[in-house]
């Protein structure tokens, strides 16, 4: 007699036969040719240029992010819409609370800049030899060059 974790033990063991299973057999049947090619970085069938070990931008990350964040929030709108109906006036009311924090997220985005592709970069209000004379003892700050 199988207890009920026994029998999720056995569920887990057949899983990971099959996928080891998958892979061993992906193994065995894929061609073992090797060339240079394989080496190189793909870029949508374009020859590579210079280096695949470059620093991307932090942007791409961050409006893939963005993007991905208020995509998967608009998918709840779907089905809410198909039921508005039958939902009544406490449904469109926690969706316009939901729209409204998406709103406010949306705001905070734009105001920091973050939906900008090109940055620009921050000035300092004071010049870098006015923090440093503020950081020095009083008898160090006359020798800071100019």
């Amino acid at each position: 007699m199988l207890t009920e974790f026994g029998r999720v033990f056995i569920f887990f063991i057949v899983g990971a036969v099959f996928v080891l299973g998958g892979l061993v057999f992906a193994w065995l049947i894929r061609p073992h040719r090797w060339y240079p090619n394989k080496l190189s970085s793909y870029e949508c069938g374009e020859e590579p240029v210079g280096s695949p070990w470059i620093r991307f931008n932090i942007r791409f990350y961050v409006i893939a992010l963005i993007f991905l964040i208020f995509d998967v929030e608009i998918v709840f709108l779907f089905p809410w819409a198909v039921v508005y109906k039958t939902l009544g006036l406490f449904a469109f009311v926690e969706m316009i609370i939901f729209l409204a924090i998406l709103a406010v997220g949306y705001a905070y985005i734009w105001a920091n800049g973050d939906l900008e592709w090109d940055k620009p970069t921050p000035e300092l209000p004071v010049s870098p030899k006015t923090i440093l004379s503020r950081k020095l003892p009083h008898s160090q700050r006359e020798e800071i060059p100019a």
